[in-house]
């Protein structure tokens, strides 16, 4: 809980980390009737679980009053654009849960959400969430309100903590491309780094499909021009749902036995579900490794996708669910290739999409 609150709401989980923070923040005059409000609310629910779950939605004028009191503790850690703008984030990721695993709110896609389960087995989450939120956690924000480690719990207890399964990651899975990069002359290279898309498989219990092993064969190919400093895989365990593999996984194990790459020439992003985050999680990996924002990256796939990432839809959708562009595509240069610039933006850490932050 405590990992994966870090993860997901970095603010106001340090706000229940500091004491003195959350005095001043549960105190203030412009909150503490809007928090007892949220209290008397779900205690009049009783022992009704999905109005106890209802009543735990920030509502706007709720978190507009969070966020003005919050954005005057500068201590607090905070996104490029604000601590306003970051706790608002905050508090639409755990709107988003809520509404996806507690009430029955549609998930985006058929491989995000809970599932399907059964009524009684959803009454257990809901009950199990509802206990959890009530028991102390030591550094919650859990005094100031109970949401968000409802949240969590919900994510727990539904086995969808995907969101930190391979933190720390720099230091443990791509400790070796990490130690690589320090210290690179980034300028030997024409592309910064080459970012395999994933395609996730359909069929329960194959690790990889037919057009990730086509990816795969295009970025053996095209690594060993020598124009690319490190290949990115991006790809969570995602298809089909409940899978045990982690498509990065798949294909770095893939590109060293099959292709002999290296090892330290390879870094997994193993969190993106789609192809807006294969892009958004690369570029924070990107910035992580100290590569310069104004080189170029290469984005390998097959040309459908291709396609896809370079077409006005795809520029929608970023705007849709992420709130900005993970960076631009500047050119094509074959059917499989087209040329990215990461953007900042991609730095953000965005709760609105819980399973791969």
């Amino acid at each position: 809980m405590a990992t994966l609150s870090t993860r997901l709401f970095p603010t106001l989980d340090a706000s229940g980390r500091d004491p003195a923070v959350l005095r001043r923040v549960i105190a203030s005059p412009a909150l503490a009737p809007v928090l007892r409000a949220r209290r008397d609310r779900r205690t009049a629910c009783g022992p009704d679980l999905t109005c106890r779950a209802q009543a735990l939605l920030w509502t706007d004028t709720e978190t507009q009053a969070l966020r003005s009191v919050t954005a005057k503790e500068a201590s607090l850690p905070s996104s490029d654009d604000g601590l306003d703008a970051q706790v608002g984030r905050e508090i639409a990721g755990i709107n988003m849960i809520v509404r996806t695993y507690a009430l029955g709110q549609p998930a985006m896609t058929p491989i995000d959400g809970p599932g399907t389960i059964s009524p009684l087995d959803q009454q257990s989450r809901l009950q199990a969430a509802d206990w959890i939120a009530d028991t102390p956690r030591a550094g919650a924000s859990q005094q100031l309100d109970p949401s968000m480690d409802y949240a969590l719990a919900l994510l727990d207890v539904s086995d969808r903590i995907d969101a930190i399964g391979f933190e720390p990651l720099m230091a443990g899975a791509n400790a070796a491309a990490s130690a690589q990069a320090k210290g690179l002359d980034w300028n030997r290279y024409r592309y910064s780094a080459m970012i395999v898309t994933g395609v996730g498989p359909e069929i329960e219990g194959e690790p990889l499909s037919p057009f990730g092993k086509y990816h795969l064969r295009l970025a053996a190919r095209r690594f060993a021009q020598g124009d690319t400093a490190f290949i990115i895989l991006s790809g969570g365990r995602a298809h089909p749902r409940a899978t045990p593999f982690t498509e990065a996984v798949e294909m770095k194990k893939a590109l060293i036995e099959r292709y002999g790459i290296p090892a330290d020439a390879i870094v997994i992003e193993p969190y993106a579900r789609h192809t807006t985050t294969n892009l958004r999680n690369a570029s924070r990996l990107l910035m992580q490794m100290g590569a310069p924002l104004d080189k170029d990256a290469l984005i390998l796939c097959n040309p459908v996708q291709s396609a896809y990432i370079e077409s006005e839809k795809f520029t929608d959708r970023n705007a849709a669910e992420l709130g900005y562009q993970p960076g631009r595509v500047v050119s094509r240069i074959s059917p499989t290739e087209l040329v990215f610039r990461p953007s900042r933006a991609s730095a953000r850490i965005d709760p609105r999409d819980p399973l791969d932050p």
